[in-house]
């Protein structure tokens, strides 16, 4: 499916658009391709688009001063990233974003953005309820890490997001719970066992 078809599938489950709506808001949107490992934000840098994940999976993270590395999202198809403290509120990055695969994605700046918001009333609906979602998914695993131990945490990525575990290395998957890789895999293998039974 191309880029397009996916983009319009995505938001039309949200907001109603014509196609001539549709075509005009795209018109916004430039496509670019990642290869694995390649950074699209860097810590530091001025960020001025969000991107769109066609194909493939990003993450972006935080590294502390002990170079101890924070996933604080993997973006995978039909999801959107950036660093949004740097894009709405026109500072330099905090967080980097790089392709854990090739990926395909669309960029959208912050200025054409919130001009197509405030051409077409269903356009600024679908983005403020993305970001009403985002901030709800933000805030359960916020709660999650305050109240569940790592293996409920494990759990409940497993099963909201099963496909990671094919698709992320898991010292990536255990920076994103918080924890060490030998944790991870002690994880890993006891549900492995449990499945079995």
């Amino acid at each position: 499916m191309e880029a397009k078809e996916i983009l319009k599938q995505h938001i039309t489950k949200t907001a109603s658009l014509t196609d001539e709506q549709f075509d005009y808001l795209f018109s916004h949107f430039k496509p670019r391709s990642y290869k694995k490992g390649q950074v699209v934000i860097s810590e530091g840098e001025k960020v001025d688009q969000e991107y769109f994940v066609v194909s493939g999976c990003l993450k972006a993270f935080y590294i502390n001063d002990e170079i101890k590395m924070y996933i604080l999202q993997f973006a995978m198809p039909t999801w959107w990233t950036s660093d949004y403290g740097a894009l709405y509120n026109h500072t330099k990055a905090t967080i980097n974003v790089d392709c854990i695969t090739d990926a395909e994605v669309l960029c959208l700046s912050n200025d054409d953005r919130e001009k197509v918001c405030s051409e077409l009333h269903q356009v600024e609906h679908f983005f403020r309820w993305r970001t009403n979602r985002g901030y709800l998914a933000s805030q359960k695993r916020l709660l999650s890490f305050m109240n569940n131990d790592t293996r409920a945490r494990y759990e409940e990525l497993l099963a909201l997001y099963p496909q990671l575990y094919n698709l992320v290395p898991k010292h990536l998957i255990a920076a994103y719970l918080g924890v060490s890789r030998e944790t991870l895999s002690r994880l890993y293998n006891s549900h492995k066992s449990s499945d079995r039974k």
